[in-house]
């Protein structure tokens, strides 16, 4: 049997969510909790991977397991496992074929900028106080969605066969007078796409960089022309799509 399992983390004690050998992950404390719940070896597959630092208020994974769940309960007593920095929301049965990482629609994440020093957001917003022209930044965002080739914005030596995303919103939004928030959705992203997305909308917002060098950048397919990547703690991964189709049909 197979269920998703539907969870958030705090991502400043973490390698990311993937296991690491010298490192704690999100994956081998959430692993090893279920583990010892099932009583056997129970390995997650994640809708994607987080970097170090880097925070999810929604993630889907998935996991088999050769008995029925209540899983009510289930989730009640891994949240009783799990340190305070991760909770799981929910799980629930699904078909035997449906992959959490290869059914997944669209993945959303936001970006948190502070304009003034804020201690009670220390380590959940990037604190950047330089002028910024959020008009411009926005601009530059809506551009980015008329293309599909992300290679300047990925990170070096990837394994990935294709730099191809479908980004159907990308816009900044101002949330009062001291807080920026970049909101991105997309079909799948490149590793560390959207903290060098971000970093170069920046570039944008300062004045150091049109429509033209954007455009530049993006067909140059070299990450040393995009900008510098956002600090990792000022990003979350919000939100993951799937088609209803993956529920088991008693569902």
């Amino acid at each position: 049997m197979r269920y998703f399992i539907e969870f958030a983390y705090h991502g400043k004690a973490y390698h990311g969510w993937q296991r690491q050998p010298n490192a704690v992950s999100v994956q081998e404390v959430l692993e090893k909790a279920l583990s010892t719940l099932l009583r056997g070896e129970s390995p997650l597959t994640a809708a994607g991977r987080t970097d170090a630092g880097v925070h999810a208020r929604f993630m889907a994974a998935h996991f088999d397991t050769a008995t029925a769940q209540d899983v009510t309960e289930l989730a009640y007593r891994l949240n009783r496992f799990l340190p305070p920095d991760i909770a799981v929301f929910r799980i629930y049965e699904v078909k035997a074929d449906a992959h959490a990482r290869f059914d997944a629609e669209s993945r959303s994440y936001e970006y948190h900028l502070v304009r003034q020093k804020d201690p009670f957001l220390r380590d959940l917003a990037y604190e950047f106080r330089a002028p910024l022209d959020v008009d411009a930044m926005n601009y530059a965002a809506a551009i980015m969605m008329e293309y599909e080739d992300f290679e300047c914005f990925s990170r070096s030596k990837t394994d990935v066969k294709t730099y191809f995303c479908k980004i159907t919103r990308a816009k900044w939004v101002q949330e009062g007078e001291d807080k920026l928030v970049f909101h991105i959705t997309a079909d799948r992203f490149l590793r560390n796409m959207v903290r060098a997305v971000v970093g170069t909308l920046l570039e944008v917002g300062q004045g150091r960089l049109d429509e033209h060098g954007l455009r530049a950048i993006i067909n140059s397919k070299n990450r040393s022309e995009a900008g510098a990547s956002v600090p990792a703690h000022g990003l979350y991964l919000t939100d993951v799509s799937y088609p209803k189709t993956i529920l088991n049909d008693n569902e």
